[in-house]
């Protein structure tokens, strides 16, 4: 059948023989595609939600979210090392499983692409109007800077326009990336290298002042939600809510075509990447906890409030009035943790 025929790998190398792009990225080249790939609006906007899920704990989060990555990371290098060629995940179903799967596959990948652009610029967002308002005092209405709340009523999906209507700056953001997409190649490129120097530096940056001022007790109780915890709480769960900080490592093995050497420097450029990234992410996370502490906020019975939940978001309204939100309730973490240790300048910058 049309949809069981596969692509014979020599067909596929004969393909890219044709197209002879020219191989120019080394194992440097590539390390630094996939950091660059990886690191962005998750570790700024996500570390907030996990410690709520999982406290101090939330360190060993990012290591485990990094290791099963790693592990997805060494089936890409096995494959980019068979068919050293563009396409990654569709390319290696078309020669293996048949073209359905493959078709399957390509828009799956998409769609993760689509919904990570979304989530990137809602949190791009966020620290935009936060940067604005730290500096002049202007906010948005809640209408403009937040879309509309998403839930189930009776089991019948429902939209909640209470809480916004559309979030102006996240469409913005998306369409400012867009237009430097169209206009070129070298452009974007470009740009993709400032930012990803300054997403380095503001990672450093945060590191190095937070780490002189750690606090032994910060890190007590160390998992206080446990390590498996319940309703997706505990440094599991919130392992399952920091993958997202990595998405995007895949990146590396789709420039195999364009590698020297793949077989060795594709498997190079994944696992290096991903090394880096969670290293940078442990000592983030590291310096959080030390310096502001990362309990999660409990209700009025002592448990634990699901970060997603209109409690949680009711409880640290009432802990902002009263001027003792803690750091979980914070929708830009590193700023905000800057801000509080006495680096406001710095921090309205991360």
């Amino acid at each position: 059948m049309i949809f069981d025929r596969i692509k014979p790998l020599d067909a596929i190398l004969a393909t890219a023989e044709k197209k002879s792009l020219h191989r120019s990225l080394g194992a440097f080249q590539l390390t630094m595609l996939g950091i660059g790939a990886v690191i962005g609006t998750g570790i700024f906007v996500l570390t907030a939600a996990a410690a709520q899920k999982a406290g101090p704990g939330m360190m060993f989060s990012f290591v485990i979210a990094g290791f099963v990555c790693a592990v997805a990371a060494l089936c890409y290098s096995e494959l980019a090392s068979m068919v050293p060629v563009s396409g990654s995940a569709y390319t290696y179903t078309y020669a293996v499983m048949g073209e359905l799967l493959a078709w399957m596959v390509g828009w799956a990948l998409i769609l993760e692409y689509a919904v990570a652009a979304s989530a990137v610029c809602v949190g791009w967002s966020g620290y935009v109007m936060g940067l604005v308002e730290n500096l002049t005092g202007f906010t948005l209405p809640g209408a403009l800077s937040s879309g509309p709340a998403w839930g189930f009523a009776g089991g019948i999906p429902h939209v909640d326009f209470s809480h916004g209507v559309v979030n102006l700056p996240a469409i913005v953001v998306a369409a400012v990336v867009t237009w430097l997409l169209v206009i070129g190649t070298s452009e974007s490129a470009s740009v993709n290298a400032v930012l990803v120097a300054i997403k380095v530096t503001a990672l450093t940056a945060f590191i190095v002042l937070s780490f002189p001022i750690l606090k032994g007790e910060n890190f007590t109780p160390l998992m206080p939600t446990g390590l498996l915890g319940h309703d997706g709480l505990g440094v599991v769960g919130a392992a399952a809510t920091i993958f997202f900080a990595y998405v995007g490592f895949d990146a590396v093995s789709t420039a195999a075509e364009e590698t020297k050497n793949p077989q060795r420097n594709v498997p190079i450029g994944l696992i290096g990447s991903l090394a880096i990234c969670t290293v940078f992410y442990f000592l983030v996370a590291a310096g959080v906890v030390g310096t502001v502490g990362a309990q999660p906020v409990r209700d009025a019975a002592g448990a634990v409030l699901p970060p997603d939940g209109a409690g949680f978001a009711a409880r640290c309204a009432e802990l902002r009035a009263l001027g003792e939100a803690p750091i979980v309730c914070s929708d830009e973490a590193l700023a905000e943790t800057l801000r509080i240790v006495g680096f406001p300048i710095i921090g309205n910058l991360v």
